[in-house]
């Protein structure tokens, strides 16, 4: 299957995910990268607001920030790395590209975590995004780099995205049934580490 094949077929089965489903499943999420990464709740992270079908990580985020971690939303800029804004559930906000809520201040943030939405991904680690290459071309770009932790869900497993070379890997991908370690970052190491549970 071709990248855009697998982006149509993946895209139709979030289109037919039921609300509440979506709702259950993101709060495991939620509770696998609270296990995954005990140090999230101090580190400075970004999330992504969800669109149609993806995991919604937005009550997780509230109650990171209530704890202390600082949060961003990233706004995209055509042909640029993302920029990341500082983000309270106070926060307000304004349309940015394809109509995505950005938080509406000039400030800017510099996340250690980077919870990555995965349309797709593989068990090498490598994701299938929406086709933009933010990600890719964020990740390249950060200096020093975050822990790039991609969030998808369990039935978006696929054998390999045929990974090009502009393609980086994520450390961890979590999904409601799995966390699936690609790479260790000191300091927010799991409290146990397999190297994978079942996808």
């Amino acid at each position: 299957m071709t990248r855009r094949g697998a982006r149509e077929h993946l895209r139709a089965l979030q289109r037919a995910l039921p609300p509440e489903w979506i709702a259950a499943a993101s709060a495991k999420i939620a509770r696998r990268l609270d296990q995954a990464l005990p140090g999230l709740r101090s580190a400075s992270f970004a999330f992504t607001w969800p669109l149609p079908g993806e995991p919604d990580l937005r009550e997780a985020a509230s109650k990171w920030v209530a704890l202390g971690a600082p949060a961003a939303l990233p706004e995209t800029v055509k042909g640029q790395p993302l920029t990341f804004r500082p983000w309270t559930p106070a926060s307000a906000m304004r349309a940015g590209v394809w109509n995505i809520p950005v938080p509406d201040t000039p400030e800017t943030a510099a996340p250690t975590v980077l919870l990555i939405p995965c349309l797709g991904f593989d068990t090498a680690g490598y994701r299938l995004g929406n086709g933009g290459g933010y990600y890719d071309r964020t990740l390249a770009a950060m200096m020093p780099r975050p822990l790039a932790v991609g969030v998808g869900w369990s039935h978006a497993v696929l054998p390999s995205i045929g990974p090009q070379p502009h393609d980086i890997p994520m450390d961890l991908v979590v999904t409601e049934r799995a966390l699936i370690w690609h790479r260790q970052k000191p300091g927010l190491q799991p409290l146990t580490a397999p190297p994978a549970v079942g996808i």
